[in-house]
């Protein structure tokens, strides 16, 4: 999905943007990307638009010194009103996000949408902390009262940033992270939640969050009251809410924590197929790590004719890892037994039927699997084991009806279920044969 140009191609770019924001107002600013007192990037940002000035310095961090450690500095050029031209510029597009590693440049130009920058900088990270021995991560994180950190993964509209952002928690971040010996710590200064039907009842942090020195994207907001309306989805459902950790009354003040001891990889899954939990052994983290299972709710990807469809993103980023994607799943299962920590697959996604039969798994019932995964009662407890799809799911979970934990158990007409579940179960094994990992690995998945 990523697509290569020259270098001579992308100077010459650089130079013609460049002399583009020269000749018009700009805003720059001098930035962190990355928590961490050793692992941190630093970034100078130059944008055409004062709001994608506010977005970064909401999205990165603004630090008390800018680069103690005096490293060499990237810089973000982002001109939104500047039209590539295809046959002069090499491009395939009149719009443009392209990432030199070699450089430590990020050029985009024609794209009005701010998260480019940070979707950027995280592909940089992406490649540069496996040098390190850490493991990036598209993640959210929190630290609950007892001081144990949790992870979050999965791609947009799964549920990262709603299900991180707990009232009895801190929240450390909401979707970029990295994992050393020792420590979890965020990426970003903010955070970028998806607003779509967006409701206090039932996400209190986010939307008192979204206040004043917050930025919201692709939101309907009435003229004359100049209150959103979070139900509309006219322009698309890929609404987006900016604002900074400090518009979250409860968020971990160092912006990191120590090792996660619970891993969550969500998914939601429209075919109705998935149970909404189940408890993952080492190897079978790395499998579902490696397939990132989802549907494109209210996606990012353009283009995509069916807004429900089924997809698979490796490491739930793909598109944001630049090294092979077994690179990310070593690291991943040396991280795992190193701290010992235990992985579910939580489906937000459909039940008692596919997407227009069946229904979403609501917040509050995933609040309550999340709850007991994190207190260790799925471990406790005795477990089923789903042949088909090579899962192991609890029996009871407090607070939640059984029956509901077993998906074919929710359907009217169990001989569908076990249609669907087959068509799933082939949709996995066809998109895993492109991986050439360990035996123990293809075998810890759906059979």
């Amino acid at each position: 999905m990523n697509q290569p140009i020259e270098p001579h191609r992308f100077s010459l770019l650089w130079k013609r943007v460049s002399a583009f924001v020269d000749e018009r107002e700009s805003y720059a600013g001098l930035m962190h990307v990355g928590a961490h007192p050793q692992h941190y990037q630093p970034v100078h940002v130059c944008t055409q638009y004062a709001w994608h000035q506010m977005f970064a310095r909401t999205l990165f961090i603004v630090p008390e010194e800018f680069n103690p450690q005096n490293k060499p500095v990237w810089q973000i050029l982002n001109a939104p009103d500047f039209e590539c031209v295809p046959e002069r510029d090499g491009t395939n597009s009149d719009g443009v996000v392209i990432v030199s590693l070699a450089e430590r440049k990020v050029l985009i130009a024609g794209m009005h949408y701010a998260g480019e920058m940070k979707k950027a900088m995280f592909a940089v990270m992406n490649f540069l902390l496996p040098e390190d021995d850490i493991l990036p991560m598209h993640c959210s994180a929190n630290v609950d009262s007892r001081g144990r950190v949790a992870l979050f993964f999965g791609l947009s509209g799964t549920g990262k940033t709603t299900l991180s952002s707990d009232l009895d928690c801190l929240l450390i971040g909401d979707d970029e992270h990295g994992w050393g010996t020792g420590s979890v710590f965020n990426f970003e200064g903010g955070c970028y939640a998806k607003c779509i039907n967006l409701r206090r009842k039932t996400e209190p942090v986010i939307f008192d969050a979204i206040r004043f020195g917050a930025i919201v994207e692709n939101v309907v907001v009435d003229p004359n009251t100049r209150e959103p309306d979070y139900s509309d989805s006219s322009l698309t459902e890929n609404t987006r809410a900016c604002y900074p950790r400090s518009n979250v009354l409860s968020c971990e003040p160092n912006n990191r924590g120590g090792e996660p001891e619970t891993i969550i990889f969500l998914t939601c899954d429209v075919s109705g197929v998935l149970p909404p939990v189940s408890v993952l052994s080492r190897q079978a983290a790395a499998y579902h790590f490696l397939s990132g299972y989802t549907a494109q709710i209210g996606s990012t990807v353009v283009g995509s004719s069916e807004p429900y469809a089924a997809t698979f993103s490796a490491g739930f980023g793909a598109a944001f890892l630049p090294r092979p994607p077994g690179v990310y799943a070593d690291l991943l299962m040396r991280r795992l037994a190193s701290f010992n920590s235990q992985v579910f697959l939580v489906n937000t996604g459909w039940t008692g039927g596919t997407y227009g039969d069946g229904k979403r798994i609501g917040i509050p019932e995933t609040r309550k699997i999340i709850e007991a995964a994190r207190s260790g009662a799925l471990l406790h407890g005795s477990l089923t084991h789903l042949p088909e799809l090579n899962l192991s799911i609890p029996a009871h979970i407090e607070g939640l009806d059984s029956r509901i934990l077993n998906p074919r158990n929710t359907w009217s007409n169990e001989n569908n279920y076990d249609a669907a579940r087959n068509s799933l179960v082939a949709k996995f094994k066809g998109n895993f044969a492109k991986f050439i990992v360990d035996r123990e690995i293809v075998e810890a998945g759906p059979r």
